[in-house]
């Protein structure tokens, strides 16, 4: 009797899974401090290696360090460039002003040159109206030589200087071109042009635009 009351009273005491798995006495034991601390083999018992990142030197200071030799070369370099870009600016402002002197008496011809050709418009001999008009020419022909001595000193720059006198140019043809008219009722070439104006040379010839413009502003007069 008491024995079976002993019985009775170990199997209420044991867990529930313990009449799930009637093997539960003969499951392996694990310990819980064997399993929560690694193996002493796998921990390094030296101390952590620090990682230093290397400054790169960037591409383009290297670059530019090379081309200019250096970094405290550079602001000489640059006061060079500066003194060089300020030297050629001053020379083309000099050449300028030169060729402005020049195109001024240019133009101041060709108004005296429209003055007497309005007289064609009167009853006057043609020959009396031409005769002023045709002994500026020779001075035309004179100051365009002078221009040419000037653009002769920056060769090859003929179109960086041509607006300074290409409105006047275009007036001198238009005056030239009716003249002609007036004396043979024909049209004025463009070599015939060139050759009253001794703008036949290889550096300093008669543009064709502008010949080609005057030719064109002509015909106010004509008609």
């Amino acid at each position: 009797m008491k024995s079976a009351f002993r019985n009775a009273v170990a199997l209420r005491t044991l867990p529930h899974y313990h009449f799930i798995n009637p093997h539960f006495h003969s499951l392996p034991r694990f310990s819980v401090a064997a399993v929560s601390s690694p193996p002493s083999s796998l921990v390094s018992p030296s101390k952590p290696e620090t990682f230093r990142f290397r400054r790169r030197s960037s591409p383009l200071r290297v670059r530019y360090s090379s081309m200019t030799g250096g970094e405290t070369d550079a602001p000489a370099s640059m006061e060079k460039q500066f003194e060089d870009f300020r030297v050629k600016l001053d020379e083309a402002g000099s050449l300028r002003e030169r060729i402005r002197a020049v195109v001024n008496e240019i133009e101041s011809i060709t108004r005296l040159m429209h003055a007497s050709l309005l007289h064609v418009h009167q009853s006057r001999p043609l020959s009396e109206v031409l005769e002023k008009p045709k002994a500026q020419v020779d001075g035309l022909k004179e100051l365009y030589g002078r221009l040419a001595e000037v653009l002769c000193e920056c060769p090859g720059e003929y179109y960086r200087f041509h607006n300074d006198w290409r409105s006047e140019t275009q007036t001198v043809v238009s005056l030239l071109a009716f003249m002609h008219w007036l004396e043979t009722g024909k049209l004025l070439m463009h070599t015939e042009a060139e050759e009253k104006l001794g703008m036949n040379q290889a550096e300093f010839a008669l543009d064709i635009e502008d010949y080609l413009i005057g030719e064109h502003s002509d015909e106010c007069h004509i008609y």
